[in-house]
């Protein structure tokens, strides 16, 4: 509890009063006191019309979200809420909501949203409240405790939803995989030869046994090793479109290695920051994919710059076989990135590699904006300095084979799924 401006005022006033009936004052000093003993007498009304017994809160809401979502929470008070009521709320930094909430005289439940920003299990602490007296001369602020956690997880919905298994089965059960030349190695089944079809596709021999046209039918290989390979260190920790680089990477990844699952490959997994981290050999998706949830669910956001040389050197020393190996990965600038460059010019060599680079949409905008001062004009010259030796390391990278994802954070996973489904139609995995 403290005092407002208002009982600040109301004293004065006693003391203005005061002063004027100073020169009528008696020895007793009794018309002195009126004006206090009637500042005291509301003061200890307002108190008594006030104070009431202590109020809880509860929070009510799931205890769970994915990274980047936004959830729906309900803020219980018991008792209702007194008028004017403001609750100020101290976030922990993996989540995002309100920084206040006011609720009207009577009120007993207050909705709110909260977003998961990073991984992790966040206690959401406590609350100060805030209300007035009945005649505003004091300011009540308890403090409460919610007794609430949330834990922020890896988003999987695209897996939860369907949307992955849809899009693997299209590309590679449809109309397209049956009638698309070269769109699999694997023999699938031989069925009557249709006007149309590639002469490729005749099997000549047991056209010749059976005395009639058939055309064989091909699918995807399966089996393929997909390697994910994470850099978790300090570049990833940056935060765009609300989301540290590396937490847009493991959603990606997870959707990936659900379509991988769904399409019959082995998934592994590679982490790295100054060092090698983990390793998790190729195991078919849908054993593995619990493991890797938990697994990226528990990455450490590192403050340590990441040694790329090294990773990828020992990443290249445990691949046994050719593998699709999609890196996440950020570098700065040409001189910082030589080293990554050409080590990754080198695993190209053997294995298929996706190099993914999410681009900052504010560095993009603000290279492109009309600059209105000077610091402006420094700020957009700067941005578009890191653009150009972005767009150089990028075209190095493909003169040496690697496929660079350049995409918006919005359009990873789309874009990552979809490429993975092309390149197993096209057997290039």
């Amino acid at each position: 509890m403290r005092p407002t401006r208002r009982l600040l005022w109301a004293a004065l006033i006693a003391l203005g009063v005061t002063l004027v009936l100073l020169p009528f004052s008696t020895d007793d000093g009794s018309l002195l006191a009126m004006p206090w003993l009637v500042l005291g007498s509301i003061l200890v009304l307002d108190l008594a019309g006030s104070v009431r017994r202590r109020r809880r809160l509860e929070l009510e809401g799931p205890s769970a979200i994915f990274a980047g979502q936004t959830a729906e929470f309900r803020l219980h008070i018991q008792p209702d809420a007194p008028g004017g009521l403001i609750a100020h709320f101290d976030w922990p930094e993996g989540i995002r909501g309100p920084a206040d909430l006011s609720a009207d005289a009577g009120e007993t439940v207050l909705d709110l949203k909260l977003e998961g920003c990073v991984r992790g299990d966040w206690p959401l602490g406590h609350v100060w409240l805030n209300w007035p007296s009945r005649f505003g001369l004091f300011d009540f602020i308890p403090r409460a405790a919610l007794s609430h956690s949330v834990t922020v997880m890896p988003d999987i919905r695209p897996v939860t939803q369907g949307q992955i298994d849809l899009a693997v089965h299209t590309s590679l059960h449809g109309q397209k995989e049956s009638f698309a030349e070269g769109e699999g190695s694997e023999f699938h089944q031989l069925r009557e030869y249709v006007p149309g079809d590639s002469l490729r596709r005749v099997d000549w021999k047991r056209s010749a046994r059976q005395r009639r046209m058939l055309s064989k039918e091909t699918r995807a290989e399966r089996n393929h090793n997909i390697i994910i390979a994470l850099d978790h260190g300090y570049l990833m920790r940056e935060t765009i479109a609300g989301l540290p680089k590396i937490d847009h990477a493991i959603n990606a990844a997870l959707a990936t290695a659900w379509a991988a699952a769904v399409g019959g490959d082995q998934v592994g997994l590679y982490t790295y920051h100054a060092r090698p981290h983990s390793w998790m050999p190729p195991e078919p998706g849908r054993q593995i994919f619990p493991k890797l949830r938990r697994a990226l669910a528990g990455l450490s956001y590192e403050s340590a710059e990441s040694n790329p040389t090294l990773a990828l050197a020992t990443l290249q020393t445990r691949l046994r076989r050719r593998s699709l190996v999609i890196i996440f990965s950020d570098f700065v600038d040409t001189t910082t990135s030589e080293l990554m460059v050409e080590h990754l010019g080198r695993l190209s060599r053997d294995h298929l590699v996706i190099f993914i680079a999410l681009r900052d949409p504010e560095t993009e905008d603000m290279a492109r904006v009309p600059v209105p001062s000077l610091d402006a004009a420094a700020e957009a010259v700067s941005a578009a300095d890191l653009l150009r030796d972005r767009r150089i390391v990028i075209e190095r990278l493909g003169q040496l084979g690697v496929m660079v994802l350049d995409v918006r954070p919005d359009q990873l996973t789309p874009r990552l799924v979809s490429t993975y489904l092309d390149l197993k139609a096209r057997e290039v995995a």
